[in-house]
């Protein structure tokens, strides 16, 4: 007895073309919800594009393999908002690229780390974890203490920013250079993760 889906199945030239189809469809239906969904693409009450010297600590905390063990994203479950706070919302990361959600979480999740500790505990939990969180085996990254933020560099990242929408202003992208001279790349970090979270909604 003959079925159809033999057909498919002995044809591969067939199954790759409807293979295709159905991941189109499929991601379609993902990304076109969210196309007409306002909030996915607005940003939050006093969100805004990253200032040169947060923005310079964010290109570092990737480069440096940091969202391979935090997330920066508080799910809806109870357990997670009330160990971390109100869960995350689109329209805190609109400026975020890439995002760094994740799932996992070899250490606590970042997203709402903004202030709850101050920047000298930053400074030394960086430069060797152990000595403020015994238990931690996160590796120290002593060398962004020497590393120095290039002006140049971050200001022109704020231009290619600026070019797939970020509203930076010229006057973000000229005063880059200033605003991060004789920063190192250690400033950057702790300012930018003394900002995440800054503007999230307060509640779990």
């Amino acid at each position: 007895m003959s079925h159809s889906h033999e057909k498919v199945e002995t044809n591969v030239g067939l199954m790759a073309v409807l293979i295709a189809v159905a991941v189109s469809f499929g991601g379609l239906a993902e990304i076109v919800p969210l196309m007409h969904q306002a909030e996915a693409i607005t940003p939050l009450p006093g969100v805004k594009p990253y200032p040169a010297l947060e923005l310079a600590g964010r290109d570092v905390y990737v480069r440096e393999g940091c969202y391979n063990c935090h997330s920066q994203m508080v799910r809806t479950l109870r357990f997670e908002t009330e160990r971390y706070g109100h869960y995350s919302l689109a329209g805190e990361s609109v400026y975020d690229r890439p995002f760094q959600w994740g799932s996992k979480r070899t250490g606590p999740d970042l997203a709402r780390v903004g202030g709850r500790y101050s920047d000298d505990w930053h400074r030394v939990h960086l430069h060797n974890p152990r000595d403020v969180v015994p238990e931690s085996n996160m590796p120290g990254f002593p060398w962004l203490a020497e590393a120095k933020v290039d002006g140049e560099q971050v200001q022109q990242r704020m231009k290619a920013l600026k070019t797939i929408g970020d509203p930076y202003t010229a006057d973000d992208i000229a005063g880059a250079p200033a605003a991060v001279d004789g920063k190192t790349e250690l400033d950057a970090v702790v300012a930018y993760l003394q900002g995440l979270g800054r503007h999230a909604p307060r509640g779990g």
